[in-house]
């Protein structure tokens, strides 16, 4: 006999859809639960099973071998109907289960007992629940048991759709963050063209900052991990939007290992990449001569991380880098960002050019 639909069918189903679970593929901790669930109860079959509209799926099952069965067949859908948990010590006794062809059969179903898995709005969406080939009854304790282990799974369910709904809120604050940033790079960019000359350099470093934050904005917006950025794709886009500053015959070139770094540690890095390149655009190349801007970042055998920028500009005969109020705070700035990696900032000039280096212990 085939149970009647949930008197609240539709808000039912689409609780259990809401999970996100059915058609998934077998994972250990709802493996687990129904071995445990079997060994508890002396049973030989246990499932959690879940009621779709037209068949019963089953997240983990020991003992049957099959991942779903019709509704016709099912005896769960009579469960979800009754109280949180049912017991059946002989389904051929039981009005419910005594035509159902699973039943009947020989050497077929004879015991049931399921708990009920209810969503936050008390919805049932389906069972754990054991079976057996002959009748049987369980103790209480055993009762008691298959409440709470469902109740585990039911935990676990619903820890997934509240991890995932917080993961939709962060990527959408992300999302919204990132584009008031562009809006701040887009407001900075048209006031400088309105701006005098002598306000061009604070504007100039003022968008460079707004730009690498946004960068950094979009690296976490597109990670699984949290806290963590892929700095050999951060470091790359950083350079690529630094080249676009660039004169052309001024080439910037970026050789970064594949590293995962936390996104402080990051933001460090770009600050201090962004200022470097800025300054030998400004100082190294200001007399149009053509070269090269060389940024690495190697993990070294020791586990150390070491940043060198380079460029093969004026050098020495440029004179100070550092020779104006914006240029100075942009030192100040590097340094602060040189001492949160836990690194020292050594600095080379020769007619060669300019080189920093940096060694820091990465966390």
């Amino acid at each position: 006999m085939r149970a009647a639909p949930h008197p609240r069918q539709a808000e039912r189903l689409e609780a259990l859809h809401r999970y996100e679970i059915l058609d998934t593929a077998r994972e250990a901790e709802f493996d687990e639960i129904v071995a445990l669930a079997a060994t508890i109860c002396g049973t030989s079959i246990s499932v959690v099973n879940l009621i779709d509209e037209d068949r019963q799926w089953f997240k983990a099952e020991v003992g049957l071998g099959v991942r779903e069965t019709p509704l016709e067949t099912s005896i769960c859908s009579h469960v979800i109907l009754s109280d949180d948990f049912v017991e059946i010590t002989d389904t051929q006794a039981d009005p419910r289960t005594q035509d159902n062809p699973l039943c009947v059969a020989d050497g077929g179903l004879r015991f049931y007992a399921g708990a009920l898995l209810k969503s936050p709005e008390g919805l049932p969406i389906g069972t754990l629940c054991v079976l057996h080939d002959a009748p049987h009854e369980l103790n209480d304790f055993q009762k008691g048991a298959l409440r709470t282990l469902a109740r585990q799974v039911m935990r676990e369910l619903d820890l997934r759709v509240a991890l995932r709904d917080q993961m939709v809120l962060r990527r959408e604050m992300d999302h919204r963050v990132k584009n008031s940033l562009q809006s701040v790079a887009s407001l900075i960019h048209l006031y400088r063209a309105r701006a005098s000359a002598d306000s061009f350099e604070a504007f100039d470093a003022v968008e460079r900052k707004v730009n690498a934050i946004s960068l950094l904005h979009e690296q976490l917006h597109e990670a699984s991990d949290l806290q963590m950025v892929q700095i050999g794709v951060f470091l790359p886009r950083v350079l690529e939007l630094l080249q676009g500053s660039a004169r052309e015959n001024v080439k910037i070139r970026g050789d970064i290992d594949a590293l995962d770094l936390n996104s402080s540690d990051a933001s460090s890095l770009g600050m201090i990449v962004s200022e470097f390149v800025a300054n030998s655009i400004k100082h190294g190349f200001a007399d149009g001569r053509p070269g090269d801007i060389e940024i690495s970042l190697q993990r070294e055998e020791d586990g150390h991380v070491t940043l060198r920028a380079v460029d093969n500009g004026a050098g020495n005969a440029a004179g100070p880098r550092h020779n104006s109020a914006v240029e100075g705070l942009g030192q100040r700035l590097v340094e602060a960002a040189a001492s949160q990696l836990g690194g020292k900032l050594e600095r080379n000039a020769s007619p060669k050019g300019y080189e920093i280096k940096l060694v820091f212990q990465s966390r």
